[in-house]
């Protein structure tokens, strides 16, 4: 007798052979690596408000010149030698993430107009079938956020979902909620 398959999710357990692959500090492998090295930290939290103490952030980013190390990215922009534009943590017991890395230059988008500087976001957890993504944006990139046409894309009132706040010099404050009336948008990718 054939029985149906459990239904998966991407957890509790999806740090198993995965933390080989964590990076917090982006910059570590480039030390020559050109731009304004910043520091986000935050918090994923769930639809109460609880934290969420075992999931997984992952960021992937341009380098300071607005290129990607990744072979579809050929233009004629300087990769920074070291570094990868990726990063990967588990998150803490209070739902907290950090990453060190350089502010991203703007790359262009579909239809070649530059969009913001922005890092791309992943996260995993215990009951999510897939994983979610979403964008971060600066607070201090208003005119390029204002011309970006992905958040041309995201109601007015839910733009502040993806945008950073300054918490001091070259430092910025994001949290990520999953649900309910304050949660990030979200890709449907």
């Amino acid at each position: 007798m054939l029985y149906a398959t459990a239904s998966q999710t991407v957890g509790p357990y999806l740090h198993i052979g995965l933390s080989g692959l964590n990076c917090a500090d982006l910059t570590a492998n480039a030390p020559e690596l050109a731009g304004q090295r910043i520091v986000i930290e935050g918090r994923v939290l769930d639809g109460r408000g609880e934290p969420v103490p075992d999931g997984m952030v992952e960021i992937w980013q341009a380098n300071p010149a607005g290129r990607y190390r990744h072979p579809d990215d050929a233009r004629d922009v300087p990769l920074a030698p070291g570094f990868t534009g990726f990063g990967r943590v588990p998150t803490e017991a209070d739902g907290a993430f950090r990453f060190v890395t350089v502010k991203p230059g703007a790359v262009p988008g579909i239809d070649g107009r530059p969009q913001a500087p922005h890092i791309m976001v992943s996260v995993f957890m215990r009951g999510l079938v897939k994983h979610v993504a979403t964008r971060m944006y600066f607070p201090d990139e208003a005119e390029a956020n204002s011309a970006d046409a992905v958040l041309s894309l995201v109601p007015a009132e839910r733009i502040g979902t993806l945008v950073a706040r300054a918490d001091g010099p070259q430092r910025y404050r994001w949290d990520i909620v999953l649900q309910g009336a304050a949660e990030t948008v979200f890709f449907d990718i």
